[in-house]
């Protein structure tokens, strides 16, 4: 289904709406209490984006048991991704979400009041303002926490109660709506980043209330070629910019971002690795910035020249002495290439004097 143009990125539940009403159709299998699709059918949606088929199995099983998920690993290796397609396919809502930060208070993941009600009224439902979490205990939906560490941890120990006894106190209200008890289909994904490990580590406690899983880069060079194209082209869709996308020039980008990020090329030449986190979502952003100038600037066709000019801005992001790392790159790597393979690795090659 092609993203409306109307909005600039819809939710995966639109997105994606015909491929999981087919997927909703044909779905005789078992589903937990309050899912739209079963386990195998959520599994053969997500597979279609996601390639760690162990690691999306594993993820199903635990909210399937009702216990909470964490995904961790570095910035830009699909854990947002993920959550929003797990939240689309088994709650049919991909947007009840809490972005976490240091400002994040407990009355914006819980709930908060309308002061004119509650002046006119005293505390009642009425007057109550629903939160994310109030909201997916009462629809039996999944609750996204994304950068669950970068909040206060007494706003982390806030789920506690909710994750494991599967409720939440409403103080403020009277007899039986002082107790909310969730319905079925409620459960929380967060996601966290290794980077930001120590801003505020998560208590024993709320740790063992969530299932762990590490999301790792794409380890295969030709699954994220295509992953990187697939979203490239989505977005220019969206932007409505018509720009020839060569696969030989997304395998470019992809494969220097490998090397980059491992720090080694797979004929085995050794390069330093930036301190930036050479992720597939700047892979994305690279090769839609660098179609952007080619549909503005250019001729309408994605060349390697164009990749060339715009990954300077995705490797110099925190330390200036990745910029002579890159430039390292170009001289040992890519200039061998050039002259070795010609084609489009001798045209990456003209983009070293935007090296600077």
């Amino acid at each position: 289904m092609p993203p409306s143009t109307s909005v600039l990125r819809p939710p995966a539940e639109i997105r994606y709406a015909d491929e999981l009403a087919a997927l909703a159709q044909g779905d005789k299998a078992p589903r937990p209490p309050g899912w739209k699709l079963s386990p195998r059918a959520v599994r053969a949606f997500i597979c279609g984006f996601f390639g760690d088929d162990v690691l999306v199995e594993r993820a199903i099983v635990g909210l399937a048991g009702n216990r909470g998920l964490l995904l961790v690993g570095e910035p830009g290796t699909a854990k947002s991704m993920l959550s929003e397609l797990l939240a689309a396919a088994i709650s049919g809502c991909s947007t009840n979400t809490i972005q976490g930060s240091s400002g994040t208070t407990e009355d914006q993941i819980k709930y908060s009041w309308n002061y004119a009600l509650l002046l006119a009224e005293g505390p009642t439902r009425r007057a109550l303002v629903a939160g994310p979490l109030h909201l997916g205990m009462t629809q039996g939906l999944i609750v996204r926490f994304e950068e669950l560490t970068r909040c206060a941890p007494e706003i982390q120990d806030a789920l506690i109660s909710v994750i494991s006894e599967k409720l939440m106190m409403v103080p403020e209200l009277e007899g039986d709506d002082r107790v909310l008890l969730s319905q079925p289909g409620f459960n929380i994904i967060a996601t966290a980043n290794i980077r930001d490990r120590g801003v505020h580590e998560m208590s024993s406690a709320l740790k063992r209330r969530f299932n762990f899983e590490t999301v790792h880069p794409i380890g295969e060079l030709a699954q994220e070629i295509s992953l990187v194209i697939e979203q490239c082209e989505s977005l220019l869709l969206t932007s409505e910019a018509k720009v020839k996308v060569e696969r030989d020039v997304i395998e470019v980008l992809v494969t220097a971002f490998h090397d980059l990020r491992e720090g080694v090329t797979a004929d085995g030449v050794q390069v330093e690795k930036p301190t930036t986190v050479m992720s597939t979502a700047e892979a994305v952003s690279v090769a839609l910035q660098a179609s952007l100038d080619a549909y503005h600037f250019g001729s309408g066709t994605l060349s390697p020249e164009h990749i060339g000019r715009h990954l300077v801005g995705a490797v110099i992001k925190d330390n200036p002495d990745d910029l002579k790392k890159l430039k390292h790159y170009f001289d040992v790597v890519v200039r061998q290439r050039g002259k070795d393979k010609g084609g489009v690795w001798a045209e990456l090659q003209k983009a070293r004097k935007w090296l600077r």
